[in-house]
């Protein structure tokens, strides 16, 4: 992956970590790369990513898709909506700083909420797009 993908990733784990509004829907900075064990619900991972070129004559640029995932047991769908409410609060536009590249634009792109094949665990599946250029 660029270093380009890392520093997003690591700059939107930082964001959604020091938001009141999501932290107090998590009951606590529950976002993870990789969630513990036994982790406590709800809490949010970052999960798939993918990075293409979004070169434009000699400046060069790529283009990211971020997927966040919302994981929630409370009783039914609302839970998982309110957070994936936050997350798009929360990113839409943000204007991030990454490490060694800038942030052009995120943007949010998809959400979908659905019930796991469990019956008790909702599942909010929240994607943005980001384009970044060398600093």
């Amino acid at each position: 992956m660029s270093t380009a993908a890392v520093a997003l990733r690591s700059a939107v784990h930082s964001a959604l970590a020091a938001d009141e509004a999501l932290v107090s829907l998590l009951g606590g900075a529950r976002v993870y790369d990789a969630p513990p064990r036994h982790v406590a619900f709800p809490y949010v991972t970052l999960g798939e990513a993918r990075v293409t070129d979004f070169s434009a004559d000699e400046a060069p640029g790529e283009e990211h898709q971020l997927t966040l995932h919302a994981w929630s047991r409370q009783g039914g769908h609302r839970e998982a909506h309110l957070i994936a409410g936050a997350l798009l609060q929360a990113l839409d536009d943000a204007p991030l700083t990454l490490s060694g590249h800038r942030l052009v634009n995120l943007r949010f792109s998809l959400a979908d909420v659905r019930r796991e094949s469990d019956g008790r665990t909702h599942h909010a599946l929240v994607r943005f797009r980001a384009v970044t250029e060398p600093a």
